[in-house]
């Protein structure tokens, strides 16, 4: 499976490559040097308040609001 990494070479250029997660290393499109990967940063999407995963938090709610109603549905 091809995923996209950043390289960057000795001249400061950054370029983008569908690599294998094994390969470390690729050619420079612009000056032809050899580039190395970058360390990216992970995406993380949190929810602001809990700090929870924002598919959690909304899975809580949605999960609170079912049970509420059948509370309800019991005690009617």
């Amino acid at each position: 499976m091809l995923i996209l990494f950043d390289f960057k070479c000795k001249d400061g250029h950054v370029d983008e490559h569908f690599v294998t997660s094994d390969t470390t290393e690729v050619t420079c499109k612009e000056c032809g040097k050899i580039a190395t990967r970058l360390v990216s940063a992970p995406r993380v999407s949190l929810e602001p308040f809990s700090g929870d995963f924002a598919g959690a938090t909304m899975k809580w709610v949605r999960d609170r609001e079912k049970k509420l109603q059948k509370e309800r549905k019991a005690n009617s």
